[in-house]
């Protein structure tokens, strides 16, 4: 086989999920490039790079053609796009000699630009963006277009195999060596090459490898988008022969994968209006088409998914007496105390996320009345049968409450608060729908004393509809907390058994004394819409009001 395509490639994780920052697919043409063979044309292929504390980083590369002068790639550049940033991007255009690694040697350098991703991405999608390849010779002739596609959180990717009975023979010695491409139509009557297979050498019955492509690319992810099926005889110096076309939808690949009706005839237009019994150049024949649909956090929120936030506050001794100025807890009526700071700070953020605005609220390490017996797990409200305060407003309320009706004491136990949320989102997990999501916000002064009962805990959260974010307040040595964060290696539970997922975000609230409240919340809840998709991916759980219908899950394999 001779190698044409470039693939897209999802996610290769069991796990297939949207990712939290802007996905965008780059395309690649050029026209007019030099020619630097003797007696052939020049094989191009581009280098994508990327700047790296100030040094060029290769990313990515596409397929070689041969002998074009005017190549459209089918390979996809992956970026992610950022948009408080200005990220500079080169392409490199080489005439490819050898098998080696693209800028080797004997390649011959053909131009070079560089630019912006947000230069590219600020055109109207499918704009095409004109960039004059930098050279010697032939200046300003020689162009490279660069398509940027944002790749939506609700789109997801079509997994397609294609075969062929009965082709044209075009060759004279051998049999045809054919390859498949597909264009999708745009609104502008242009046509965007969507995919290339491999050649099949020799055959004129092929079976072409299954491919994979966004449904943003393929369709715009309108399903209802003309597509044009290109079958070719490969030829080495680039003059293809044209064997035949057809045309269809993404919606007509799937009704026809459903009713087993999976054939196109591949017509020559030239042949059918030339001679009179002409009935096809072949057949082409759909042998499996499926849906993959990839969603994003936000396609789960606006599905109706209610993210439920629980804090859980340390009242052990070593915050010190409340009514000293030098306690953690002490109350300032001119200033707020760290705990509220990162209390108020993410819970403000996390309230949009909840109809009801009501918050359960929980501490942990104190004597509590009116027995005074040491509890690691109780509503500072002191209401065992509503535990949960009137939005963030009431929590702080409750605490400033509190504080003078219990005995700081100890130890650091967080173990009961994890289990006791835990329990919650399992009694969630039984529904099998995307309706409660939870959020376990611990803020302690000190290293959790009951490290071997918390990770097992964590791992076993770690299966659940559930994140925990513990930000450490004071000055104390929060070392420990790095384990359970689990960003240099996977955590473990006590007999070895690894979570799930990571769901623990740790953070030293003295790092953001100095910065904006903002700036506390969007550092702890950075990881929390990357944590809710994966673990709906996992359970292959769709968000509440983007179920699939019949027509569909006929030829969907959920992830």
């Amino acid at each position: 086989m001779t190698e044409l395509t470039g693939r897209v490639s999802p996610n290769p994780l069991g796990v297939v999920t949207a990712p939290c920052v802007s996905k965008v697919e780059l395309r690649v043409s050029c026209k007019s490039l030099l020619d630097r063979d003797t007696l052939n044309k020049s094989d191009p292929s581009v280098v994508l790079l990327t700047q790296s504390q100030g040094h060029w980083v290769e990313v990515d590369r596409t397929e070689v053609i041969k002998s074009n002068l005017h190549p459209v790639f089918s390979k996809i550049f992956n970026v992610d796009y950022y948009f408080e940033e200005a990220q500079k991007l080169r392409f490199e255009v080489y005439d490819i000699h050898g098998h080696c690694s693209i800028g080797a040697r004997d390649d011959d350098f053909l131009g070079g630009v560089e630019c912006t991703l947000g230069q590219i991405v600020a055109q109207k999608k499918m704009t095409k963006f004109p960039l004059h390849l930098a050279n010697w010779r032939n200046r300003g002739e020689n162009t490279i277009t660069v398509i940027a596609e944002e790749i939506n959180g609700n789109n997801g990717y079509v997994e397609l195999a294609f075969c062929a009975k009965k082709l044209d023979d075009k060759d004279l010695f051998s049999k045809s060596d054919p390859f498949l491409e597909i264009y999708r139509l745009n609104d502008d009557e242009s046509e965007q090459l969507v995919y290339r297979t491999e050649v099949i050498k020799n055959n004129l019955n092929p079976v072409w490898e299954s491919f994979k492509v966004s449904l943003s690319s393929l369709c715009s992810c309108d399903e209802k988008r003309q597509l044009k099926c290109l079958v070719w005889d490969y030829d080495n110096r680039g003059k293809h022969d044209f064997i035949g076309e057809f045309y269809s939808t993404f919606e007509e690949l799937r009704k026809a994968m459903g009713e087993n009706k999976v054939h196109w005839d591949c017509v020559n237009p030239k042949y059918k209006a030339k001679k009179r019994h002409y009935k096809n150049s072949g057949t082409v024949i759909l042998k499996d088409c499926k849906l993959h649909r990839v969603y994003s956090f936000l396609d789960y929120i606006m599905g109706g998914c209610q993210i439920h936030f629980t804090v859980a506050i340390d009242f052990t001794a070593s915050n010190g007496d409340p009514r000293n100025s030098c306690s953690l807890h002490y109350i300032n009526p001119y200033q707020p105390n760290e705990y509220l700071k990162a209390l108020i700070s993410v819970g403000e953020i996390c309230q949009d996320y909840d109809s009801d605005k009501k918050f359960s609220a929980l501490g942990f390490g104190a004597r509590i009345p009116p027995n005074y017996v040491v509890s690691h797990n109780f509503a500072i409200n002191f209401n065992s049968e509503d535990e949960e305060c009137e939005g963030i407003q009431g929590v702080v309320e409750s605490y400033q409450s509190c504080l003078p009706k219990i005995q700081l004491y100890g130890p650091t136990n967080v173990s009961p608060i994890i289990g006791k949320v835990a329990k919650v989102a399992a009694e969630e997990e039984k529904t099998k729908e995307a309706s409660q999501y939870y959020i376990l916000l611990i803020l302690t002064d000190g290293v959790v004393t009951d490290m071997a009962d918390t990770r097992e805990a964590i791992v076993r959260a770690s299966h659940l509809p559930m994140s925990i974010i513990i930000v450490g307040v004071g000055n104390a040595d929060f070392t420990d907390m790095e384990i359970l964060d689990g960003d240099d290696g996977v955590l473990r539970s006590p007999k070895g058994e690894p979570v799930l997922r990571d769901i623990v975000q740790f953070v030293p609230f003295r790092e953001f004394k100095n910065a904006s409240p903002a700036a506390l919340a969007k550092c702890v809840l950075a990881e929390v819409p990357k944590q809710v998709v994966e673990y709906y991916s996992y359970k292959a759980i769709p968000p509440k009001c983007l179920s699939l219908d019949s027509s569909e899950s006929a030829c969907t394999t959920p992830e």
